[in-house]
């Protein structure tokens, strides 16, 4: 599967686990939504306590297995390297992926707000390799 192709899955489906590995070297699984934005990155929300950020700040490896909402079915597996975007210059690219993926919010304002008091930030993945996926 070429990258094209993994990014397009992801356009369409918003399901993921992500892989990130942790100081001991272990991995850590944490279940995301994915979606991709104008610069060809997989894009995900994070708040900036979670353990995926704090391990990525320290290795910015990623691998993501991406699927349906039916759960079983078609999936891909993506690998990249991941850069972490804190507010405020996150703010734009946090309202592009809630629109990519469920459209229009009832108030910005108040989307604006809850990114503030979560402390959300924005974790861009540059996709490196795809697959495998369901077809192998």
């Amino acid at each position: 599967m070429s990258p094209d192709d993994a990014r397009s899955f992801v356009a369409q489906h918003h399901r993921a686990v992500m892989i990130t590995r942790r100081g001991s070297g272990g991995l850590q699984t944490s279940p995301v939504t994915v979606g991709v934005d104008d610069d060809a990155r997989i894009v995900i929300s994070s708040r900036e306590t979670a353990y995926k950020v704090r391990n990525l700040r320290r290795d910015p490896a990623v691998t993501l297995c991406v699927f349906t909402d039916r759960f079983f079915g078609p999936w891909v597996q993506i690998d990249g390297t991941a850069e972490l975007v804190p507010l405020p210059a996150a703010m734009d690219g946090l309202i592009d992926y809630y629109r990519r993926i469920s459209g229009e919010h009832p108030d910005w304002d108040d989307y604006r707000q809850a990114m503030v008091d979560d402390q959300r930030l924005l974790i861009r993945v540059t996709v490196e390799r795809a697959g495998p996926s369901h077809e192998g």
